[in-house]
């Protein structure tokens, strides 16, 4: 069995302070910024508002799922955008939706070893800034005629092609090593774990009442940055993905999206498309609290987990949670509370379901006994992802955070931040918070 960080090196790491910018549905206020511009907007206000010297920072690790052809290392790209030094090592991560743990992770090993004592990790994506892709055969074309001699050779380039080929090709929705979209990986998920419709509008439905709950209460107050969008810097002060107005009787108007006949996932108990940015800044715990500074959570333990993605693709929670919880040496009942990636309402029910069997431990993990029973009470106490939106690599950073924040106003206690991931991928961590 792998040892969590601690075990490891003895080294606690901390999170000392975390910020997100508002999430936004794709083609809305950030319709015109890039995943790049929010990175560099986040981070920007991230060292500013921890008052670190930024010739402290010793690497910046950043997630970023959807592909850019103009910047490919958006790591790199934040450095240079804000007030870094432009000697700070920086590297990108891709591991869809899991890319935000895998940037605190890889930061937070980085400290474990000694290598550093202070870094950033985070993640931003915008679902409306979509490269889109040519044909191969105009593709083709292009390459040749760059490469021919005068007009005739690179106009003989183009011979043969038809209208199709001049269409662009949208992004792929469909898995490129599996039989489903995320869509239907989840719709095939309702029905093989007998996961009704009415379970699934009612988490959606929860979602956006805890997360409006949270607004109004202040909970976000200091986890969201205020976003000033240029030109004209009109500002977001808050997700303008939740539904305040949300009402039961309202999902059950939503027609099935991935299955029209026979599904039960609807837009309403789907995670939005959505724009946004996340970071944390993570230090070696004893000398943050030498120096006095705050420190909002410490890492306890980690996993990640693959599995067939053509079997249950967005099972990675039930997984990579009991590999977490077994290297942080504790068990379900030692938690306080838990935050769930809401990819889809059928999704989180299928894994808090396989937490609770004694066949899935038994023939998935090998294990005698399951993790346990969830209570619904401590899951996803100020929203999760249906209602506060999913910016792919930016959910990793926002789960850590508001499971820190949510830990501390209930006095404090352990843990359990987790996702799945396309691909037949999940991540866990186990936090803990002092009173």
């Amino acid at each position: 069995m792998a040892l969590s960080l601690n075990q490891t090196t003895g080294r606690r790491v901390a999170v000392v302070a975390a910020l997100r910018t508002p999430f936004a549905r794709r083609n809305t206020v950030y319709r015109d910024l890039s995943a790049v511009d929010l990175g560099r907007m986040v981070v920007a206000e991230l060292i500013e508002r921890s008052g670190i010297p930024p010739a402290r920072v010793g690497q910046l690790v950043y997630g970023r799922v959807i592909p850019s052809l103009e910047a490919p290392n958006i790591a790199r790209e934040v450095v240079l955008g804000t007030r870094l030094p432009v000697t700070v090592e920086a590297y990108s991560v891709a591991q869809a939706c899991a890319s935000g743990y895998r940037a605190a992770v890889s930061v937070a090993q980085a400290i474990a070893a000694g290598a550093i004592d202070c870094g950033i990790g985070g993640g931003a994506d915008s679902a409306s800034d979509v490269p889109i892709g040519l044909p191969r055969p105009l593709a083709r074309a292009l390459n040749q005629a760059t490469a021919a001699r005068g007009w005739s050779q690179r106009l003989g380039a183009f011979r043969g092609l038809g209208p199709k080929d001049l269409l662009p090709r949208p992004p792929a929705l469909k898995e490129p090593s599996s039989d489903y979209t995320m869509g239907q990986a989840a719709e095939k998920m309702a029905r093989e774990n007998a996961i009704g419709r009415r379970p699934q509008d009612q988490l959606a439905h929860t979602s956006h009442l805890r997360a409006t709950r949270a607004w109004e209460a202040g909970i976000f107050r200091d986890q969201v940055m205020t976003a000033y969008i240029p030109p004209h810097y009109r500002t977001l002060e808050r997700d303008n993905t939740v539904r305040e107005d949300s009402r039961p009787e309202g999902y059950a108007r939503l027609k099935p999206v991935f299955d029209r006949r026979y599904g039960t996932v609807t837009a309403g108990n789907s995670s939005p498309l959505t724009d946004g940015a996340s970071a944390l800044l993570l230090m070696d715990e004893a000398l943050a609290r030498a120096e006095g500074r705050p420190v909002l959570g410490v890492i306890v333990s980690h996993a990640f987990a693959a599995l067939d993605p053509n079997a249950q693709m967005l099972m990675g929670p039930a997984h990579a949670a009991p590999l977490a919880l077994e290297r942080a040496r504790i068990g379900l009942k030692d938690l306080e509370l838990i935050d769930m990636h809401e990819a889809f309402a059928a999704q989180v029910l299928s894994n808090l379901q396989a937490f609770a069997s004694r066949r899935f431990a038994r023939e998935q993990l090998g294990r005698d006994s399951p993790l346990g029973e969830v209570d619904l009470d401590r899951l996803n106490v100020s929203g999760g992802s249906i209602a506060l939106g999913h910016p792919f690599a930016a959910t990793g950073g926002r789960q850590i955070m508001q499971l820190c924040h949510d830990l501390k106003a209930r006095g404090g206690g352990l843990g359990l931040a987790t996702a799945c991931a396309a691909g037949g991928l999940g991540a866990a961590m186990v936090l803990e918070v002092q009173p």
